[in-house]
């Protein structure tokens, strides 16, 4: 085999489209566009325009209120902890904060707190330190012999 023997399998590449070269070509005339005017050409994006009536996104009321201040969360539930500690990637016993629940895979590092969850049960025994819990994964956490930390409130009473 040579360099010049060398070729793309058949159907790998097709050659370009070349429209606008009379009816015969079946992309004559309108170039596939099949409209004349604004949208026949290139560039034009005209998205939500009415023709001068106004736009039904402008027509509807605003509704609601969205805070700029809302704390979002990165929820962990505690069949997830509990899947983690089978696998060893969580050691009972150890504190288990934001960087080792990144390393068990369980939230991502991008910096978003951390929300404990009650969904399902944990048997081991676990020490969190965690942004917030919801008062039965408080409670199922504790039932099983470990402490969840709150980082809010630990803050505060280092203060």
């Amino acid at each position: 085999m040579r360099l010049e023997d060398i070729r793309d399998n058949p159907g790998a590449s097709k050659p370009k489209k070349r429209v606008g070269r009379g009816i015969g070509s079946g992309v004559g005339k309108t170039s596939g566009r099949g409209v004349k005017g604004q949208k026949s050409r290139r560039g034009v994006a005209i998205k939500g325009f009415e023709g001068g009536q106004m736009p039904v996104y402008r027509r509807l009321p605003k509704r609601g209120f969205t805070s700029p201040n809302k704390v979002v969360y990165q929820i962990v539930n505690l069949t997830a902890l509990e899947r983690a500690v089978e696998a060893g990637k969580l050691k009972s016993g150890q504190p288990v904060d934001r960087d080792a629940l990144v390393a068990a895979g369980l939230v991502r590092a991008n910096g978003t707190p951390v929300r404990i969850l009650g969904k399902g049960t944990i048997k081991a025994s676990l020490n969190l330190n965690v942004h917030s819990a919801s008062s039965a994964a408080k409670a199922a956490v504790e039932a099983a012999g470990g402490t969840i930390v709150v980082a809010a409130a630990a803050e505060e009473a280092n203060s």
